[in-house]
Protein backbone atom coordinates (compact mmCIF):
# COMPACT_ATOMS: atom_id res chain seq x y z
CA UNK A 1 0.00 0.00 0.00
CA UNK A 2 2.74 2.76 0.94
CA UNK A 3 4.87 1.80 -2.23
CA UNK A 4 1.57 2.44 -4.41
CA UNK A 5 1.04 5.74 -2.85
CA UNK A 6 4.37 6.96 -2.85
CA UNK A 7 3.93 6.13 -6.98
CA UNK A 8 0.76 8.02 -6.88
CA UNK A 9 2.64 11.04 -5.01
CA UNK A 10 5.23 10.56 -7.32
CA UNK A 11 3.21 10.86 -10.65
CA UNK A 12 1.15 13.25 -8.93
CA UNK A 13 4.36 15.69 -8.29
CA UNK A 14 5.48 14.94 -11.99
CA UNK A 15 2.02 15.90 -13.50
CA UNK A 16 2.33 18.97 -10.88
CA UNK A 17 6.01 19.85 -12.26
CA UNK A 18 4.56 18.86 -16.22
CA UNK A 19 1.18 20.99 -15.93
CA UNK A 20 3.26 24.21 -14.31
CA UNK A 21 5.90 23.80 -16.78
CA UNK A 22 2.68 24.36 -19.43
CA UNK A 23 1.36 27.13 -17.51
CA UNK A 24 4.61 29.12 -17.84
CA UNK A 25 5.18 28.35 -21.51
CA UNK A 26 1.73 29.38 -22.36
CA UNK A 27 2.93 32.81 -20.06
CA UNK A 28 5.42 33.57 -21.85
CA UNK A 29 4.22 32.70 -25.50
CA UNK A 30 1.18 35.28 -24.52
CA UNK A 31 3.89 37.62 -24.00
CA UNK A 32 6.01 37.31 -26.90
CA UNK A 33 2.40 37.46 -29.07
CA UNK A 34 1.27 40.71 -27.07
CA UNK A 35 3.81 43.43 -28.38
CA UNK A 36 3.07 41.92 -31.85
CA UNK A 37 -0.32 42.31 -32.05
CA UNK A 38 -0.07 45.94 -30.56
CA UNK A 39 2.43 46.93 -32.99
CA UNK A 40 -0.99 46.41 -35.51
CA UNK A 41 -2.82 48.65 -33.32
CA UNK A 42 -5.63 46.02 -32.39
CA UNK A 43 -5.38 45.43 -28.57
CA UNK A 44 -3.87 49.09 -27.59
CA UNK A 45 -7.89 50.55 -26.41
CA UNK A 46 -11.04 49.49 -24.74
CA UNK A 47 -12.95 48.34 -28.26
CA UNK A 48 -16.14 46.53 -28.42
CA UNK A 49 -19.45 45.71 -29.66
CA UNK A 50 -23.02 44.40 -28.21
CA UNK A 51 -24.51 41.07 -29.78
CA UNK A 52 -27.93 39.88 -30.28
CA UNK A 53 -28.66 39.18 -26.56
CA UNK A 54 -26.95 42.72 -25.45
CA UNK A 55 -23.84 41.24 -24.25
CA UNK A 56 -20.38 42.86 -24.66
CA UNK A 57 -18.36 41.59 -27.55
CA UNK A 58 -14.85 42.51 -27.64
CA UNK A 59 -13.31 43.12 -30.73
CA UNK A 60 -10.02 44.70 -32.26
CA UNK A 61 -9.43 48.07 -32.57
CA UNK A 62 -11.67 50.27 -35.62
CA UNK A 63 -9.35 52.98 -34.87
CA UNK A 64 -5.79 54.35 -33.06
CA UNK A 65 -4.54 57.27 -32.11
CA UNK A 66 -2.38 58.91 -34.83
CA UNK A 67 -1.53 62.48 -32.73
CA UNK A 68 -2.54 64.51 -30.01
CA UNK A 69 -2.68 67.82 -30.54
CA UNK A 70 -2.56 70.94 -27.83
CA UNK A 71 -0.71 74.74 -27.32
CA UNK A 72 2.42 73.42 -26.72
CA UNK A 73 2.79 71.17 -29.93
CA UNK A 74 0.84 73.74 -32.13
CA UNK A 75 2.95 76.13 -30.48
CA UNK A 76 0.48 78.71 -29.66
CA UNK A 77 1.68 81.83 -27.88
CA UNK A 78 -1.72 81.81 -26.19
CA UNK A 79 -2.83 78.51 -24.98
CA UNK A 80 -6.13 77.39 -25.45
CA UNK A 81 -8.54 78.17 -23.02
CA UNK A 82 -12.03 76.05 -22.51
CA UNK A 83 -12.52 75.23 -26.68
CA UNK A 84 -15.64 74.41 -27.17
CA UNK A 85 -15.97 72.56 -30.98
CA UNK A 86 -14.02 71.78 -34.02
CA UNK A 87 -14.96 72.22 -37.77
CA UNK A 88 -13.06 70.59 -40.95
CA UNK A 89 -13.25 71.58 -44.21
CA UNK A 90 -11.08 70.77 -46.73
CA UNK A 91 -7.92 70.23 -45.49
CA UNK A 92 -8.75 72.58 -42.69
CA UNK A 93 -9.56 72.44 -38.95
CA UNK A 94 -11.39 75.09 -36.94
CA UNK A 95 -11.69 75.74 -33.39
CA UNK A 96 -13.37 77.62 -31.52
CA UNK A 97 -11.31 78.69 -28.70
CA UNK A 98 -14.44 80.29 -26.56
CA UNK A 99 -12.48 81.23 -23.88
CA UNK A 100 -9.52 83.54 -25.62
CA UNK A 101 -12.46 85.00 -28.20
CA UNK A 102 -11.37 83.36 -31.14
CA UNK A 103 -11.24 81.18 -33.73
CA UNK A 104 -8.35 79.18 -34.52
CA UNK A 105 -7.44 77.46 -38.37
CA UNK A 106 -4.96 75.46 -38.97
CA UNK A 107 -4.07 73.65 -41.88
CA UNK A 108 -3.17 70.06 -42.69
CA UNK A 109 0.42 69.17 -43.26
CA UNK A 110 1.06 65.72 -44.06
CA UNK A 111 -0.59 63.64 -40.74
CA UNK A 112 -0.42 66.52 -38.62
CA UNK A 113 -2.19 69.87 -38.73
CA UNK A 114 -0.24 73.40 -38.13
CA UNK A 115 -1.37 76.86 -37.76
CA UNK A 116 -2.26 79.19 -40.63
CA UNK A 117 -4.23 82.14 -38.91
CA UNK A 118 -5.82 83.28 -35.76
CA UNK A 119 -9.37 84.58 -36.61
CA UNK A 120 -9.57 86.99 -33.20
CA UNK A 121 -11.41 89.75 -35.41
CA UNK A 122 -13.27 90.93 -38.53
CA UNK A 123 -14.01 94.26 -40.14
CA UNK A 124 -17.67 96.06 -40.40
CA UNK A 125 -17.27 98.22 -42.67
CA UNK A 126 -13.90 99.64 -42.42
CA UNK A 127 -14.60 99.36 -38.84
CA UNK A 128 -12.80 96.75 -36.38
CA UNK A 129 -15.27 94.73 -34.44
CA UNK A 130 -14.25 91.25 -32.22
CA UNK A 131 -15.99 88.34 -30.86
CA UNK A 132 -16.96 87.21 -27.44
CA UNK A 133 -17.24 83.82 -26.35
CA UNK A 134 -17.54 82.35 -30.02
CA UNK A 135 -19.34 78.86 -29.41
CA UNK A 136 -19.26 77.46 -33.31
CA UNK A 137 -18.17 78.08 -36.90
CA UNK A 138 -19.18 76.68 -40.04
CA UNK A 139 -17.69 76.86 -43.32
CA UNK A 140 -19.48 77.19 -47.01
CA UNK A 141 -18.63 75.54 -50.15
CA UNK A 142 -17.88 79.39 -51.06
CA UNK A 143 -15.25 79.87 -48.36
CA UNK A 144 -17.89 82.11 -46.15
CA UNK A 145 -17.75 81.78 -42.61
CA UNK A 146 -21.06 81.54 -39.94
CA UNK A 147 -19.84 81.89 -36.53
CA UNK A 148 -21.68 82.06 -33.04
CA UNK A 149 -20.87 84.97 -31.45
CA UNK A 150 -22.23 83.76 -28.46
CA UNK A 151 -21.29 86.60 -25.79
CA UNK A 152 -22.50 89.06 -28.00
CA UNK A 153 -25.95 87.57 -28.75
CA UNK A 154 -24.98 87.21 -32.50
CA UNK A 155 -24.33 84.94 -35.30
CA UNK A 156 -21.93 86.45 -38.22
CA UNK A 157 -21.19 85.66 -41.68
CA UNK A 158 -18.19 86.57 -43.05
CA UNK A 159 -16.01 85.75 -46.43
CA UNK A 160 -12.56 84.62 -46.75
CA UNK A 161 -11.45 87.76 -46.25
CA UNK A 162 -12.87 88.59 -42.45
CA UNK A 163 -15.29 90.98 -44.03
CA UNK A 164 -18.82 91.24 -42.42
CA UNK A 165 -21.49 90.04 -44.80
CA UNK A 166 -24.50 89.69 -42.61
CA UNK A 167 -24.97 90.19 -39.14
CA UNK A 168 -28.69 87.69 -37.56
CA UNK A 169 -29.52 88.97 -34.23
CA UNK A 170 -32.80 88.07 -32.02
CA UNK A 171 -35.99 87.68 -33.80
CA UNK A 172 -38.56 90.23 -33.11
CA UNK A 173 -41.34 87.43 -34.08
CA UNK A 174 -44.22 86.46 -32.22
CA UNK A 175 -43.18 82.71 -32.02
CA UNK A 176 -39.78 83.78 -29.97
CA UNK A 177 -39.95 84.25 -26.54
CA UNK A 178 -38.69 87.72 -26.22
CA UNK A 179 -37.92 87.24 -22.64
CA UNK A 180 -35.26 85.07 -23.55
CA UNK A 181 -31.46 86.23 -24.39
CA UNK A 182 -30.54 85.52 -28.04
CA UNK A 183 -27.56 82.82 -27.43
CA UNK A 184 -26.68 80.57 -30.39
CA UNK A 185 -24.77 78.10 -29.75
CA UNK A 186 -24.19 75.81 -32.86
CA UNK A 187 -24.86 76.79 -36.56
CA UNK A 188 -24.98 74.92 -39.62
CA UNK A 189 -26.14 76.00 -42.82
CA UNK A 190 -27.50 74.41 -46.37
CA UNK A 191 -26.49 74.82 -49.74
CA UNK A 192 -28.79 77.68 -50.15
CA UNK A 193 -27.49 79.86 -47.67
CA UNK A 194 -30.15 79.03 -45.24
CA UNK A 195 -29.03 79.07 -41.75
CA UNK A 196 -30.16 76.67 -39.04
CA UNK A 197 -28.87 77.99 -35.65
CA UNK A 198 -29.06 76.16 -32.07
CA UNK A 199 -30.54 78.41 -29.35
CA UNK A 200 -29.62 78.29 -25.81
CA UNK A 201 -32.77 77.99 -23.67
CA UNK A 202 -34.73 77.57 -26.88
CA UNK A 203 -36.91 74.57 -26.88
CA UNK A 204 -38.39 74.72 -29.98
CA UNK A 205 -35.53 73.08 -32.55
CA UNK A 206 -33.35 75.08 -34.89
CA UNK A 207 -33.94 78.48 -35.56
CA UNK A 208 -33.98 78.78 -39.47
CA UNK A 209 -32.37 81.65 -40.99
CA UNK A 210 -33.09 82.47 -45.24
CA UNK A 211 -30.27 83.52 -47.28
CA UNK A 212 -30.83 87.32 -46.07
CA UNK A 213 -31.00 86.42 -42.04
CA UNK A 214 -34.87 86.86 -42.15
CA UNK A 215 -36.49 84.59 -39.45
CA UNK A 216 -38.56 82.01 -41.17
CA UNK A 217 -39.49 79.79 -37.62
CA UNK A 218 -38.37 76.82 -36.22
CA UNK A 219 -37.70 73.44 -37.65
CA UNK A 220 -37.20 69.58 -35.65
CA UNK A 221 -38.85 70.40 -32.52
CA UNK A 222 -39.72 67.18 -30.54
CA UNK A 223 -43.31 67.34 -28.48
CA UNK A 224 -42.49 67.71 -24.96
CA UNK A 225 -43.25 64.44 -22.85
CA UNK A 226 -44.09 64.63 -19.36
CA UNK A 227 -44.47 61.86 -16.89
CA UNK A 228 -47.81 60.73 -15.06
CA UNK A 229 -47.13 63.39 -12.12
CA UNK A 230 -46.26 66.52 -14.20
CA UNK A 231 -49.45 65.41 -16.55
CA UNK A 232 -51.85 65.51 -12.76
CA UNK A 233 -50.46 68.68 -12.13
CA UNK A 234 -51.42 70.40 -15.67
CA UNK A 235 -54.77 69.00 -15.39
CA UNK A 236 -54.49 71.02 -12.11
CA UNK A 237 -53.08 74.21 -12.59
CA UNK A 238 -54.28 77.24 -14.71
CA UNK A 239 -53.23 78.70 -17.48
CA UNK A 240 -50.70 80.80 -16.06
CA UNK A 241 -49.02 78.18 -14.29
CA UNK A 242 -49.12 76.01 -17.72
CA UNK A 243 -47.41 78.36 -19.65
CA UNK A 244 -44.73 79.18 -16.46
CA UNK A 245 -44.25 75.39 -16.69
CA UNK A 246 -43.70 75.31 -20.83
CA UNK A 247 -40.44 77.77 -20.18
CA UNK A 248 -38.92 75.19 -17.63
CA UNK A 249 -38.05 72.99 -20.61
CA UNK A 250 -34.92 72.06 -20.70
CA UNK A 251 -33.02 73.11 -24.37
CA UNK A 252 -33.92 70.22 -27.01
CA UNK A 253 -30.89 69.46 -28.76
CA UNK A 254 -27.10 69.57 -28.03
CA UNK A 255 -25.40 69.40 -30.87
CA UNK A 256 -26.04 69.91 -34.81
CA UNK A 257 -24.70 68.34 -38.09
CA UNK A 258 -25.28 68.29 -41.70
CA UNK A 259 -24.35 65.90 -44.02
CA UNK A 260 -23.09 66.07 -47.67
CA UNK A 261 -26.96 65.25 -48.64
CA UNK A 262 -28.28 68.20 -46.66
CA UNK A 263 -29.74 66.36 -43.75
CA UNK A 264 -29.47 67.45 -40.53
CA UNK A 265 -27.94 65.13 -37.48
CA UNK A 266 -29.13 66.43 -33.89
CA UNK A 267 -28.40 64.94 -30.83
CA UNK A 268 -29.91 65.99 -27.39
CA UNK A 269 -29.23 64.48 -23.87
CA UNK A 270 -32.72 66.09 -22.38
CA UNK A 271 -34.82 62.79 -21.93
CA UNK A 272 -35.44 60.27 -19.24
CA UNK A 273 -33.88 56.94 -18.81
CA UNK A 274 -37.55 55.38 -19.49
CA UNK A 275 -37.90 56.62 -22.57
CA UNK A 276 -34.90 55.64 -24.15
CA UNK A 277 -35.14 51.69 -23.08
CA UNK A 278 -38.72 52.50 -25.41
CA UNK A 279 -37.00 54.02 -28.54
CA UNK A 280 -38.94 57.64 -27.26
CA UNK A 281 -36.12 59.37 -26.36
CA UNK A 282 -34.69 59.76 -29.50
CA UNK A 283 -30.78 60.93 -28.56
CA UNK A 284 -29.83 60.94 -32.05
CA UNK A 285 -32.63 62.96 -35.22
CA UNK A 286 -32.17 62.49 -38.56
CA UNK A 287 -34.14 65.49 -39.79
CA UNK A 288 -35.28 66.21 -43.72
CA UNK A 289 -36.27 69.19 -44.94
CA UNK A 290 -39.28 69.78 -43.26
CA UNK A 291 -37.69 68.99 -39.79
CA UNK A 292 -39.61 65.38 -39.64
CA UNK A 293 -37.17 62.55 -38.22
CA UNK A 294 -35.76 59.63 -41.05
CA UNK A 295 -33.57 58.17 -39.27
CA UNK A 296 -33.36 54.49 -39.88
CA UNK A 297 -33.10 51.76 -36.69
CA UNK A 298 -33.04 48.82 -38.89
CA UNK A 299 -30.33 47.01 -35.99
CA UNK A 300 -31.32 45.24 -32.98
CA UNK A 301 -30.74 47.66 -30.55
CA UNK A 302 -31.78 51.56 -31.48
CA UNK A 303 -28.52 54.11 -32.00
CA UNK A 304 -28.34 55.12 -27.93
CA UNK A 305 -25.06 54.40 -27.29
CA UNK A 306 -24.52 51.57 -24.08
CA UNK A 307 -26.97 48.98 -24.44
CA UNK A 308 -26.11 48.74 -20.43
CA UNK A 309 -25.13 50.65 -17.76
CA UNK A 310 -24.13 51.20 -14.32
CA UNK A 311 -21.82 52.90 -11.91
CA UNK A 312 -18.46 52.20 -12.50
CA UNK A 313 -15.70 54.15 -12.40
CA UNK A 314 -18.16 56.33 -10.19
CA UNK A 315 -20.11 57.03 -13.83
CA UNK A 316 -24.04 56.26 -13.94
CA UNK A 317 -26.39 56.72 -16.20
CA UNK A 318 -27.25 56.11 -20.20
CA UNK A 319 -25.24 57.29 -22.89
CA UNK A 320 -25.33 61.22 -23.41
CA UNK A 321 -23.94 62.87 -26.54
CA UNK A 322 -22.84 65.86 -26.70
CA UNK A 323 -21.38 65.85 -30.45
CA UNK A 324 -22.04 63.75 -33.89
CA UNK A 325 -20.23 63.46 -37.20
CA UNK A 326 -21.65 61.66 -40.47
CA UNK A 327 -19.30 60.42 -42.55
CA UNK A 328 -19.66 60.42 -47.01
CA UNK A 329 -20.19 56.78 -46.47
CA UNK A 330 -23.12 57.51 -44.33
CA UNK A 331 -21.14 56.23 -41.23
CA UNK A 332 -22.40 58.53 -38.30
CA UNK A 333 -20.48 58.53 -34.91
CA UNK A 334 -21.79 59.69 -31.70
CA UNK A 335 -19.31 61.02 -29.27
CA UNK A 336 -20.78 60.11 -25.34
CA UNK A 337 -19.96 62.95 -22.52
CA UNK A 338 -20.47 60.85 -19.58
CA UNK A 339 -17.77 58.35 -20.52
CA UNK A 340 -16.00 59.47 -23.47
CA UNK A 341 -16.62 57.02 -25.87
CA UNK A 342 -17.03 56.94 -29.60
CA UNK A 343 -20.10 54.91 -31.34
CA UNK A 344 -20.25 54.46 -35.02
CA UNK A 345 -23.43 53.26 -37.14
CA UNK A 346 -23.94 52.11 -40.64
CA UNK A 347 -26.80 53.83 -42.17
CA UNK A 348 -29.28 51.15 -41.06
CA UNK A 349 -28.63 52.26 -37.36
CA UNK A 350 -26.34 48.92 -36.40
CA UNK A 351 -23.19 49.18 -34.79
CA UNK A 352 -19.99 48.92 -36.05
CA UNK A 353 -17.75 49.92 -32.96
CA UNK A 354 -17.41 51.54 -29.68
CA UNK A 355 -14.11 52.48 -28.61
CA UNK A 356 -12.88 55.81 -25.69
CA UNK A 357 -12.96 56.05 -22.34
CA UNK A 358 -13.09 58.64 -19.15
CA UNK A 359 -9.53 59.43 -18.22
CA UNK A 360 -6.04 61.04 -18.94
CA UNK A 361 -4.85 58.54 -21.30
CA UNK A 362 -3.98 58.19 -24.74
CA UNK A 363 -7.67 57.64 -26.39
CA UNK A 364 -9.64 58.97 -23.34
CA UNK A 365 -10.59 62.59 -22.36
CA UNK A 366 -11.75 64.33 -19.53
CA UNK A 367 -14.52 66.16 -21.46
CA UNK A 368 -15.61 64.94 -24.32
CA UNK A 369 -16.96 67.97 -25.94
CA UNK A 370 -16.72 68.11 -29.98
CA UNK A 371 -16.31 65.45 -32.76
CA UNK A 372 -15.69 66.01 -36.29
CA UNK A 373 -13.84 64.01 -39.40
CA UNK A 374 -11.69 64.47 -42.31
CA UNK A 375 -12.32 61.75 -44.46
CA UNK A 376 -11.95 58.64 -42.65
CA UNK A 377 -10.16 59.93 -39.77
CA UNK A 378 -11.60 61.54 -36.73
CA UNK A 379 -10.80 64.15 -34.43
CA UNK A 380 -12.13 64.77 -31.05
CA UNK A 381 -12.25 67.86 -28.96
CA UNK A 382 -11.22 67.20 -25.16
CA UNK A 383 -12.50 71.06 -24.00
CA UNK A 384 -10.52 70.22 -20.43
CA UNK A 385 -7.28 69.41 -21.56
CA UNK A 386 -7.47 71.64 -24.34
CA UNK A 387 -6.62 69.11 -26.64
CA UNK A 388 -7.16 67.15 -30.00
CA UNK A 389 -6.61 64.03 -30.31
CA UNK A 390 -6.58 62.38 -34.33
CA UNK A 391 -7.55 58.82 -35.28
CA UNK A 392 -6.94 56.73 -37.73
CA UNK A 393 -8.90 53.45 -38.94
CA UNK A 394 -6.66 50.28 -38.46
CA UNK A 395 -7.54 47.39 -41.13
CA UNK A 396 -9.76 46.06 -39.71
CA UNK A 397 -12.02 49.45 -39.63
CA UNK A 398 -10.96 50.09 -43.24
CA UNK A 399 -11.93 46.87 -44.24
CA UNK A 400 -15.85 47.45 -42.28
CA UNK A 401 -16.01 50.38 -44.56
CA UNK A 402 -14.85 48.97 -47.56
CA UNK A 403 -17.49 46.41 -47.17
CA UNK A 404 -20.05 48.87 -46.47
CA UNK A 405 -19.44 51.10 -49.60
CA UNK A 406 -19.05 48.20 -51.78
CA UNK A 407 -22.42 47.17 -51.16
CA UNK A 408 -23.48 50.69 -51.19
CA UNK A 409 -22.20 50.26 -55.02
CA UNK A 410 -24.15 47.59 -55.96
CA UNK A 411 -20.97 45.54 -55.61
CA UNK A 412 -22.42 42.37 -53.70
CA UNK A 413 -19.93 39.73 -54.09
CA UNK A 414 -17.08 42.09 -53.19
CA UNK A 415 -18.89 43.15 -50.23
CA UNK A 416 -19.61 39.64 -49.46
CA UNK A 417 -15.45 38.61 -49.49
CA UNK A 418 -14.88 42.20 -47.51
CA UNK A 419 -17.29 40.99 -44.70
CA UNK A 420 -15.46 37.44 -44.90
CA UNK A 421 -12.10 39.25 -44.57
CA UNK A 422 -13.60 41.12 -41.36
CA UNK A 423 -14.97 37.95 -40.30
CA UNK A 424 -11.23 36.61 -40.05
CA UNK A 425 -10.37 39.34 -37.68
CA UNK A 426 -13.68 39.29 -35.68
CA UNK A 427 -15.27 36.04 -35.44
CA UNK A 428 -18.30 37.82 -33.21
CA UNK A 429 -18.75 40.34 -35.45
CA UNK A 430 -22.49 39.62 -36.19
CA UNK A 431 -23.31 42.92 -38.36
CA UNK A 432 -20.33 40.73 -40.92
CA UNK A 433 -22.64 37.69 -41.01
CA UNK A 434 -25.73 40.11 -41.75
CA UNK A 435 -23.44 41.99 -44.27
CA UNK A 436 -22.65 38.82 -46.03
CA UNK A 437 -26.51 37.60 -45.68
CA UNK A 438 -27.58 40.66 -47.65
CA UNK A 439 -25.33 40.38 -50.35
CA UNK A 440 -25.87 37.04 -50.90
CA UNK A 441 -29.67 38.27 -50.77
CA UNK A 442 -28.94 40.24 -53.36
CA UNK A 443 -27.31 37.98 -55.64
CA UNK A 444 -30.65 35.76 -55.34
CA UNK A 445 -28.42 33.10 -53.20
CA UNK A 446 -31.09 33.27 -50.68
CA UNK A 447 -30.21 29.73 -49.46
CA UNK A 448 -27.35 30.66 -48.41
CA UNK A 449 -28.65 33.85 -47.21
CA UNK A 450 -30.33 32.43 -44.67
CA UNK A 451 -27.64 30.54 -43.26
CA UNK A 452 -25.63 33.78 -42.57
CA UNK A 453 -28.93 35.64 -41.34
CA UNK A 454 -29.32 33.08 -38.81
CA UNK A 455 -25.93 32.61 -37.11
CA UNK A 456 -26.87 36.73 -36.73
CA UNK A 457 -30.00 35.99 -35.43
CA UNK A 458 -31.40 38.32 -38.65
CA UNK A 459 -35.02 37.28 -38.33
CA UNK A 460 -35.96 40.11 -40.44
CA UNK A 461 -33.92 39.09 -43.26
CA UNK A 462 -34.19 36.12 -42.58
CA UNK A 463 -37.97 36.24 -43.52
CA UNK A 464 -36.83 38.30 -46.64
CA UNK A 465 -34.40 35.00 -48.03
CA UNK A 466 -36.97 32.50 -46.45
CA UNK A 467 -39.84 34.60 -48.89
CA UNK A 468 -37.42 34.30 -51.85
CA UNK A 469 -36.42 30.70 -51.56
CA UNK A 470 -39.71 29.53 -50.77
CA UNK A 471 -41.01 30.94 -53.95
CA UNK A 472 -37.86 29.21 -56.03
CA UNK A 473 -39.05 25.88 -54.33
CA UNK A 474 -42.31 26.50 -55.60
CA UNK A 475 -41.72 27.19 -59.08
CA UNK A 476 -39.38 23.87 -59.28
CA UNK A 477 -41.69 21.66 -57.48
CA UNK A 478 -45.05 23.00 -58.98
CA UNK A 479 -45.67 19.94 -61.31
CA UNK A 480 -45.31 17.67 -57.95
CA UNK A 481 -48.13 20.05 -56.14
CA UNK A 482 -50.42 20.04 -58.88
CA UNK A 483 -49.90 16.58 -58.97
CA UNK A 484 -49.97 15.95 -55.47
CA UNK A 485 -53.28 18.25 -55.19
CA UNK A 486 -54.97 16.50 -57.83
CA UNK A 487 -54.15 12.74 -56.72
CA UNK A 488 -55.50 14.66 -53.11
CA UNK A 489 -59.05 15.58 -55.02
CA UNK A 490 -59.16 12.20 -57.01
CA UNK A 491 -58.49 9.60 -54.21
CA UNK A 492 -61.93 10.15 -51.90
CA UNK A 493 -63.64 10.05 -55.94
CA UNK A 494 -61.94 6.82 -56.94
CA UNK A 495 -62.57 5.32 -53.30
CA UNK A 496 -65.85 6.07 -53.54
CA UNK A 497 -66.22 4.51 -56.77
CA UNK A 498 -64.65 1.48 -55.72
CA UNK A 499 -66.88 1.09 -52.74
CA UNK A 500 -70.06 1.38 -54.93
CA UNK A 501 -68.49 -1.26 -57.66
CA UNK A 502 -67.52 -3.34 -54.46
CA UNK A 503 -71.26 -3.03 -53.00
CA UNK A 504 -72.58 -3.89 -56.38
CA UNK A 505 -70.75 -6.94 -56.88
CA UNK A 506 -71.90 -8.53 -53.42
CA UNK A 507 -75.38 -7.87 -54.40
CA UNK A 508 -74.82 -9.87 -57.58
Amino acid sequence: MRCMKTARTNRRGRGTRAALAALLFAVLMILTVLPARAQVGYQNQYSYTYDYWGDVRYAPDAYRVRSVMNSSSLGLDISMAAPGSLFVKGDRLYIADSGNNRILQLKRDGDSYIPERTIDSFTDGGTADTFKSPGDIFVTDEGDMFICDTGNERVLKLDSGLNLLLTIRKPLDETFDQRVSFLPTRVVADVTGRAFVLIRNVNKGLAKFERDGRFTGFIGAMPVSYSITDQIWRVLSTRAQREQQASFVPTEFDNVYIDAKGFIYSVTTTFSEYDLMWDKARPIRKLNAVGSDILVKNGEFPPIGDIDWGTAGGYSGPSKFSDITVLHNEVYVALDKVRGRLFGYDDQGRNLWIFGGSGNMSAYFRNAASIEHSGYDLLVLDSLEASVTVFEPTEYGRMIYLATEQYQRGEYALSADSWQRVLRLNGNFELAYIGIGRALLREGNYEQAMRYFKLANDEVNYSKAFQEQRKIWVEENIGWIFAVFAAALALPLALGRLKRVREELRDI
